[in-house]
């Protein structure tokens, strides 16, 4: 199955994965923070801050999240890899300009 790339406007950050998990998954699951955190084998603590976009997925949180929503790690950790670069490439944007691309 060939995979589509969805439009973004360029000036609009990713969605954080956790958005995703908080406003899609996690209700259609029927799943309360407690309990999706128990079946993970996570801290609620841990959960709550992936779900209030403190924190980030790493490849662990991933694959358990792959596992519990049926989808596997891939769009999860592409997800948070979107995100990230997204704020790094702002955030770096003055200091990218000044360095110069190395010819061949």
């Amino acid at each position: 199955m060939n995979e589509i790339p969805a439009k973004r406007h360029a000036n609009r950050a990713p969605t954080h994965p956790g958005a995703l998990l908080r406003e899609d998954v996690f209700p259609a699951l029927r799943l309360s923070v407690s309990e999706a955190a128990r079946r993970l084998h996570v801290s609620r603590q841990t959960l709550h801050d992936l779900l209030a976009e403190r924190k980030g997925f790493t490849p662990e949180m991933a694959l358990r999240i792959g596992r519990l929503a049926g989808n596997g790690p891939t769009l999860w950790l592409r997800m948070q890899q979107d995100f990230d670069l997204w704020h790094a490439e702002r955030a770096l944007a003055d200091e990218l300009r000044e360095i110069k691309r190395a010819a061949a």
